[in-house]
């Protein structure tokens, strides 16, 4: 009599068997929790569907005299993109010589400025807009801001990671001959990191194109406040048209950052 040979490990099918337990349970909790319902999700499907197919679809272009209004608020998003992200980049990057314990000239002050980066990080572009709204008002003033503070947070975390990696042996050796932070920073630093700091920056663009249109909705100008604008005035086809854009301009920003990051790798 032949022997079955399992094709997964009884372990590892235990394992899976216990996550899928798992999951089940969780789902079943959180639905009760948020009381949602498959069964009503399903019965209304048809209102679904009908709101799709009749007002949804299909894509409508915006009147001929809004067309450059549309087209320049996508410049002005990207544009918002790139500068916070910019500016960010360029404070994460001073900030981040001091968050690393292994560079920074005040190692006990690494871990506060790390604490700091990881606070800002964990709260939302979208919530600092709400935040940013009431004091600024409507405009790209607060997409910028919003922008910034998270892009410059993930930034300082990532800087500072990209420092911790690189072999620590040239700094030491220009610490002992007498070198300064900032000779230290230029002669070292920079050379060993650069390909990785400009790595994250085009990560980081990427990321905030797409946030700068969620940001827009709110309040932070661009193409997101001109959604909004046709949603509130239910031209969802001409919403639709403008949502095509957008994402055509993401994968696009897509493609180019992704070359570029695999040419700086090399």
């Amino acid at each position: 009599m032949t022997k079955k040979i399992p094709l997964i490990a009884h372990d590892l099918k235990k394992l899976y068997t216990g996550f899928l337990i798992a999951a089940v349970v969780l789902f079943a909790v959180t639905s009760i929790l948020t009381e949602f319902n498959i069964f009503t999700l399903i019965s209304n499907g048809d209102a679904f569907w009908s709101f799709l197919t009749e007002d949804f679809l299909l894509p409508a272009l915006p009147k001929a005299s809004r067309i450059p209004g549309v087209l320049s608020s996508v410049v002005v998003t990207l544009a918002l993109a790139m500068s916070a992200t910019t500016v960010a980049a360029i404070l994460a990057f001073f900030v981040s010589l001091f968050g690393s314990e292994k560079v920074s000239p005040f190692p006990r002050f690494a871990k506060v400025v790390r604490g700091f980066a990881t606070f800002l990080r964990n709260i939302p572009a979208l919530v600092w807009a709400f935040i940013l709204f009431s004091s600024l008002g409507i405009g790209t003033g607060v997409g910028f801001v919003a922008l910034c503070i998270t892009s410059f947070a993930f930034m300082v975390r990532a800087f500072v990671e990209t420092m911790e990696d690189v072999s620590q042996d040239c700094v030491e050796s220009l610490q002992a001959v007498g070198a300064t932070f900032p000779q230290r920073v230029a002669q070292a630093i920079l050379p060993s990191c650069l390909s990785g700091f400009l790595s994250w920056f085009l990560y980081c663009v990427e990321v905030n194109i797409r946030a700068s249109t969620i940001v827009g909705m709110v309040g932070g100008g661009g193409v997101g406040l001109t959604l909004f604008s046709y949603i509130k005035s239910f031209q969802y086809d001409v919403a639709l048209s403008i949502i095509l854009l957008v994402a055509v301009m993401v994968i696009v920003v897509d493609q180019i950052t992704a070359r570029l990051r695999k040419e700086i790798l090399k």
